[in-house]
Formats: C-alpha cells, sequence, structure tokens
C-alpha cells in the first residue's frame, strides 16, 4: 500500500525539480547545485508502491500488436507512463519487460535524473565531448578536428565512407546494475549524457525526470547510435583500441543510426496519485 506521505512526497518532487529546472546553469550554478542535491534526496525516498506500481509477469494489460520482429514480446518491450511536463521539466515512468533495452540514446542540452523503482538495470552512460560554443567557426574547427582524428581508424566491421560523418567520437563515463536500493543515476548536458538501459533478471521500471523536455523543435531530438569496435589491427594506443573501449573514461566511437527495428515504446495510464508541479 502506497504510504500515506505519499501524495505530499510525490508533490514535492514534481515542485522541486520545477524550482531546480527554472534557470539553468551557468545563471545560478550554486542555487542550481543546491536544488538539485534537493531533489535527489527527495527521488531517494520514492518506492514502486507508492506509485501504485509492481512488477509484472505478462507486461501489462492488453495494448497494440507490436512489430512482426518482436516476436514473442507481449506488447511494446518498453512502456511509458507520462505523469507531468511543464517548460522546464518533464517525468513519467519507464516500464521495461525482463530483457528490453532501451538503445544507446542521448539528451541533448539536457539534465536528467533517473531511480529505479523495482527490478534492476544495466545502465551503460557515456560522455559527450566537450566542444567550446564561442563562435560557430570554433564549432566548425573542432568537428573538422573530429573528423581528422578518426582518419586511419579501422573498424570491425569497416565503415562506408558516407557513413564516417555520422560518427561521435565520445568517453565511457560508467557502466553499472542499478536496483531500487541504489541512488538516482545523474546526467547532465556533457556527463553521462548518452546512456544505454537494459532490464536484468526480470521486468524493471524506473522514475524519470528530464530538463527541458525533448522538443525537436528546439533543437532536443532524441538520436540513436551504435558503439563501435576497432579493428583488433589498432594498436593499444589507439583512441578506441579494444583494450581502452573497455575502460571507464576511455575514448569510443560512436556512430549515429536510425531507431532500431525492434525498439519501440508504448504508452499506459499513470495509476499513481495526482501530481501538479504548479
Amino acid at each position: 500500500m502506497p504510504r500515506d506521505n505519499m501524495a505530499s512526497l510525490i508533490q514535492k518532487i514534481a515542485r522541486q525539480a520545477r524550482t531546480t529546472f527554472k534557470a539553468l546553469p551557468p545563471a545560478d550554478a550554486g542555487s542550481f547545485q543546491a536544488n538539485l542535491a534537493k531533489l535527489s534526496k527527495l527521488l531517494e525516498k520514492i518506492r514502486a508502491e507508492d506509485l501504485n506500481l509492481g512488477p509484472r509477469r505478462n507486461g501489462g494489460p492488453p495494448l497494440p500488436s507490436p512489430p512482426p520482429q518482436l516476436g514473442a514480446h507481449q506488447g511494446p518491450p518498453v512502456t511509458y507512463m507520462h505523469i507531468c511536463e511543464t517548460d522546464s521539466f518533464s517525468m513519467g515512468v519507464f516500464l521495461l519487460q525482463s530483457g528490453s533495452c532501451i538503445p544507446l540514446h542521448d539528451h541533448p542540452g539536457m539534465h536528467g535524473l533517473l531511480k529505479v523503482l523495482y527490478g534492476q538495470v544495466a545502465i551503460k552512460c557515456f560522455d559527450k565531448e566537450e566542444v567550446e560554443e564561442e563562435e560557430e567557426d570554433e564549432n566548425e574547427e573542432a568537428a573538422a578536428g573530429s573528423v581528422a582524428d578518426v582518419q586511419g581508424v579501422q573498424f570491425n566491421p569497416p565503415l562506408l565512407q558516407c557513413q564516417r560523418a555520422a560518427l561521435r567520437r565520445s568517453l565511457r563515463r560508467s557502466s553499472d546494475v542499478l536496483s531500487e536500493a541504489s541512488d538516482p543515476c545523474l546526467l547532465t548536458p556533457v556527463q553521462g549524457n548518452m546512456h544505454q538501459i537494459e532490464a536484468r533478471d526480470g521486468p524493471a521500471a524506473f522514475l524519470d525526470i528530464l530538463a527541458p523536455p525533448y522538443d525537436p523543435d528546439e533543437g532536443r531530438d532524441c538520436h540513436y547510435f551504435k558503439m563501435l569496435q576497432v579493428s583488433e589491427n589498432a594498436g593499444n594506443d589507439s583512441p578506441g583500441s579494444p583494450q581502452q573501449q573497455q575502460q571507464p573514461s576511455q575514448p569510443v566511437w560512436l556512430l549515429e543510426v536510425p531507431q532500431p527495428a525492434d525498439f519501440w515504446c508504448g504508452g499506459e495510464p499513470y495509476p499513481g496519485p495526482k501530481v501538479s508541479p504548479d
């Protein structure tokens, strides 16, 4: 049963998110970090039963038929429950069937927090390579430098020449398995901004806060990536070599790809206490 104070807790989370993300850095970095810490502390308390949620054996109630390539999945591999959204942040719950995976994707210019509600998720996080933003031509030079860095790098399997324009250099930040006992996972516009999330050993669910929300019209569309394997012929000192790719804080090469054909996300009503961030 939900705790008696859950309505006030979920309301506090929404209102603290509104306070935290109403002005993003560098406008007031000190105040932002203090408010972000308060928000993280509140998220540590949230539990699945507080939102009237629990693990599902059959993937939940009947939903639209999945694409043929999903085979045995009943309903979508991932379902989203929308809780609330403002101009500054969105909040909802992702439900993952056992073995389902949210592919590697980014959050352009966004902050985010993820708190597991039940089950376990394996999450691989990657940093975006920092780029100077003072002048447009400086960005172009930085992009040209990134392209130059990949010249001579051999991938397995080999890339077409036209694919190299879609390459992005990144850093592997972390690879962890999180449960409801874990602290919230944080992403920023640079650190941990790209991640892949997979349900381990059963279904899983997590509360997700993104600030600001995705908005393609504002340049915040979701992009998907796959990590490339550098040829075994690459030297141990080569950026993204096989020896380095498995280590944290080491360079890797990511290729932007279309949304994977075996991934889709369904929608379902949120069953928990009503939330109003205003």
